[in-house]
């Protein structure tokens, strides 16, 4: 019998629940450890993962830790989807998979990332570079439009792993652009499609039930801010006097 395999996250961030989605599809048994933002990078989590960054996974099946959502990703596929339910055999489909997944890694999240940072949560409003990042946003979104012209799915004729991985950052872009979340996708028909297809799997409705209770649990809200703090530089004095008293 598979033995649960440990999911560590901070539930705010989006990379962790690409991995739970992943897991979910496969029916693949896993518990959640959720921690709080601000001990990424404490013990025990650094311990897991020396960078910091959510999530990690511990594998009691293969006694493996594994840390970056795309390296777990392709690790779960190849462990646990032999029969192939989001993935594919044949070599080319097998490669163009991994190729979206590469995308979403080095496209998506860093400027979807940034594009958040800038807009939301740094000190100073930069026009410069909050505009930067939300162009790179719907330069992605662009080439995500021309990829499903004609289609349902990035890759072949059914939903892989490539598709699921897009979905939690693609699911914020609302607070990316600053736009109301029925308008994130205007422009990108093919996109606001597709996104609907993987948000309407019981996959995603059971990782956003997980999000939602362990929101809750820390005291936040939606977005990741405790709900009795007023503003991200109270929240950042918190973190800052946190980290001076365990030094």
């Amino acid at each position: 019998m598979t033995k649960p395999i440990e999911v560590w996250m901070a539930p705010p961030g989006p990379n962790p629940w690409k991995v739970v989605i992943v897991l979910e599809e496969l029916r693949v048994p896993y518990e959640i450890v959720s921690i709080k933002f601000e001990d990424l990078k404490s013990e025990p989590f650094v311990s897991l993962n020396p960078n910091g960054r959510a999530p990690a996974i511990k594998d009691p099946n293969n006694d493996l830790v594994l840390w970056e959502s795309g390296a777990i990703i392709s690790y779960l596929v190849e462990q646990y989807d032999t029969a192939h339910t989001i993935s594919y055999e044949i070599l080319k489909e097998k490669q163009h998979c991994n190729q979206w997944l590469h995308f979403q890694m080095s496209g998506q999240g860093p400027y979807f990332g940034q594009a958040g940072w800038f807009t939301v949560l740094h000190h100073e409003k930069l026009p410069s570079a909050i505009n930067r990042y939300r162009e790179e946003v719907k330069r992605i979104l662009g080439v995500l439009e021309k990829r499903l012209e004609g289609r349902q799915w990035l890759v072949g004729d059914k939903m892989t792993y490539a598709d699921l991985a897009w979905a939690p950052w693609n699911d914020r872009i609302d607070a990316l652009l600053s736009c109301q979340p029925d308008e994130k996708f205007d422009g990108f028909p093919g996109v606001k499609a597709w996104h609907e297809r993987i948000t309407s799997r019981p996959s995603w409705k059971k990782a956003m039930e997980h999000r939602a209770r362990l929101m809750d649990e820390q005291g936040l809200t939606w977005t990741g801010m405790p709900k009795d703090v007023k503003s991200l530089a109270e929240y950042q004095q918190i973190i800052d006097a946190k980290k001076a008293a365990s030094s």
